[in-house]
């Protein structure tokens, strides 16, 4: 498998994930003009996607799934709530309707020719906010963001997981320390928000496996977290469980730039 993050963050999160005769966009909160960009950019082109998957009804990861659907007319696999909620989206409701498919609860989903899928619920204030485990061939891809708090289903995918992508949001001195309204800090931080530095940090502690090769920090906040923050607290987590430097490849998906394309 390839993996590329096109964005990660509330300005827009869309990841592509590429097996040998097909690939999945994860999420749409990036403009389609600039995915065709990135994609010429690495060689690619709107065929190498073959469908989408979506983890919640947030803006900044649907905000162009209507024109994704109107341009590509590929499959677009979530739940059956989060699809019903995608119907009455103002993003999405002119376009979702022909692209829609109901991924089925508990069992692996055939949604691209490389491409098994299954779901696990997480908690965030959405209409319904999933996680999701894909698997190609012998390769486990996990990705979980967007949580206010990890559960025993997350973390047992995780621990399977060859390569796990985590959200590592905030850092709580930063946050608490910063301007944002009580309210809102209230929201990020009270377990239906986001997942801090370290508490993402405590489940790398919990899901870590020999199996593992690869770890993304996904999600970062802007204005509460930086990319050397979040990259320290996992690196040190993954010290702590005794892991060697470089055993693990520890990776930050930063805000508004893309990575490589990155062999897993």
């Amino acid at each position: 498998m390839r993996f590329v993050s096109f964005s990660s963050g509330s300005c827009g999160n869309c990841y592509l994930l590429l097996g040998p005769h097909s690939g999945i966009m994860i999420d749409a909160g990036v403009g389609i003009r600039r995915v065709r960009k990135e994609l010429e950019s690495l060689h690619l082109n709107y065929g190498d996607i073959s469908a989408i998957l979506i983890t919640h009804d947030h803006g900044d990861h649907i905000r162009s799934l209507g024109s994704f659907c109107k341009r590509l007319a590929v499959p677009v696999w979530t739940t059956q709530v989060l699809n019903e909620a995608l119907i009455r989206h103002p993003f999405t409701r002119d376009w979702i309707g022909p692209c829609k498919q109901n991924l089925t609860p508990g069992v692996w989903n055939p949604v691209t020719e490389d491409f098994d899928v299954q779901y696990f619920v997480v908690p965030h204030d959405a209409t319904q906010c999933v996680g999701y485990a894909i698997r190609c061939e012998e390769e486990l891809f996990v990705l979980m963001t967007d949580m206010g708090h990890t559960t025993p289903e997350a973390l047992q995918w995780a621990s399977q997981a060859t390569t796990v992508v985590v959200e590592s949001n905030y850092d709580m001195d930063m946050l608490l320390g910063g301007d944002y309204p009580q309210v809102l800090k209230d929201r990020i931080s009270h377990g239906i928000g986001h997942l801090s530095n370290d508490a993402c940090a405590q489940a790398i502690g919990t899901f870590l496996h020999p199996g593992l090769k690869n770890l993304f920090l996904c999600h970062l906040s802007g204005n509460n977290n930086t990319p050397e923050l979040a990259y320290e607290s996992a690196r040190a987590a993954l010290l702590s469980a005794g892991v060697e430097p470089g055993t693990v490849n520890l990776r930050v998906l930063k805000r508004g730039i893309a990575s490589p394309l990155l062999t897993l």
